[in-house]
């Protein structure tokens, strides 16, 4: 019986030079793949680590994927909406957000480099860079999250690589002057790399701003489900690309198709869900900051906080991260304050579709300078619950802990 789309049935015309194949290969080889396959609106999740070649001459062919964990259909759709995404040519992905920003650095980075990361950078990268890029001999200094472009300039030395920002900080959200860093680092052959998973790529695009690599962890907002882990990095430059591509395929790194997928899936409703997210969040923020317990609001995209002009300059719209300060609080009346609220979970990450709360003071001990509050810092991740519900938990959880 022949199929519906038109292709013979039984064993797909695989025959034996002797005649009927034996049952074993027979199952091994009936219900092979066929071009073309029917069209859907998302693409395949093609699995495959075996990648069958058309001829002798493309088995070392190194301009085409010849092995799964190289990325198949799946991925590649991922990396072209990502492409657009970013205003790059060429993004790499990554199993997780610090393996997207511990591959870029290894990808341009060698012993007796040195790199500049702002103190304010993720906690991860932070340990990446002491414990790792240190002992192989790749110096690491640490600089204020917002110096100016010619007091970074002032730090390099004749080893100077690469500069690491985050902006915002994704704890004390300070920002940083990123087109004047990267003018300024060009010249020098300075390499710029920014974590700008706050932005997601949609509100900030750093390739545009003249930032050499721009690294997300779509974990966060991109996957915006809080199930599935990924990095990636994004270049404009070829040489950059295919450092990136070479270091994933000498470290063995590989995203599975299924994991692509889903982060595809959410790609496509990225705009909507930043949107509610920025909404919710400004309207908690503003809340926030009227209330006698706070003692300052950390969120650039309210107005009157601190760097709101350099954020409303560069950026077109905001995330639903940002802190508040527990003003004269200690630490009885700040455990109380997060064990009461009801609506927000308490966990380390962000961007999903729940609302998290956390205590950002433990985190500080490793700054070089510790940052300076009149109370605990709490940090908030503003989900799509309303908002009226999420300022009402506040409420409670806030008078609960006066």
């Amino acid at each position: 019986m022949g199929r519906p789309d038109g292709h013979p049935g039984g064993d797909g015309g695989v025959t034996s030079p002797k005649g009927t194949l034996g049952d074993g290969t027979r199952l091994l080889h009936t219900g092979a793949p066929r071009e073309p396959l029917l069209r859907t609106v998302g693409p395949p999740i093609q699995k495959g680590s075996t990648v069958l070649l058309p001829n002798a001459a493309a088995l070392y062919d190194e301009t085409r994927p010849t092995y799964g964990r190289h990325g198949l259909a799946t991925h590649e759709a991922l990396g072209e909406a990502l492409a657009a995404l970013e205003h790059a040519t060429s993004v790499s992905l990554f199993p997780s957000g610090i393996a997207a920003l511990s591959g870029a650095m290894l990808a341009v980075l060698k012993a007796g480099d040195d790199v500049l990361v702002s103190d304010a950078v993720y906690k991860p990268t932070r340990r990446f860079c002491d414990r790792v890029l240190r002992r192989y001999g790749v110096g690491v200094a640490y600089y204020a999250p917002r110096a100016s472009a010619d007091e970074l300039m002032a730090l390099c030395s004749p080893a100077t690589r690469l500069i690491v920002m985050e902006s915002p900080g994704s704890l004390t959200m300070e920002m940083a002057d990123t087109p004047a860093i990267a003018a300024a680092a060009r010249p020098r052959g300075v390499l710029t790399l920014m974590d700008n998973t706050w932005a997601a790529g949609l509100y900030f695009r750093p390739l545009d701003h003249g930032v050499d690599i721009s690294v997300q962890s779509l974990t966060k907002y991109v996957g915006g489900h809080s199930d599935t882990f990924m990095g990636s990095a994004a270049v404009a430059d070829p040489g950059l690309a295919a450092a990136l591509d070479q270091g994933i395929l000498d470290l063995g790194w590989a995203v599975s198709p299924e994991d692509a997928y889903m982060m595809l899936r959410g790609l496509r409703t990225l705009p909507t869900r930043l949107a509610r997210h920025q909404a919710n969040a400004l309207a908690v923020a503003a809340w926030l900051a009227s209330h006698p317990a706070v003692g300052q609001v950390l969120y650039p995209a309210l107005d009157g906080a601190s760097d709101h002009e350099l954020w409303k300059r560069d950026f077109v719209g905001a995330a639903g991260l940002f802190s508040f300060v527990l003003a004269g609080a200690g630490e009885a009346r700040k455990d109380c304050f997060l064990d009461a609220l009801r609506l927000f979970g308490l966990g380390f990450s962000w961007g999903g579709f729940e609302s998290l709360a956390l205590d950002g003071d433990p985190q500080f001990g490793v700054r070089k300078t510790r940052p300076r509050f009149s109370g605990p810092l709490i940090r908030l991740s503003i989900g799509l619950e309303d908002p009226a519900d999420l300022v009402a938990d506040l409420d409670q959880a806030l008078a609960a802990s006066a």
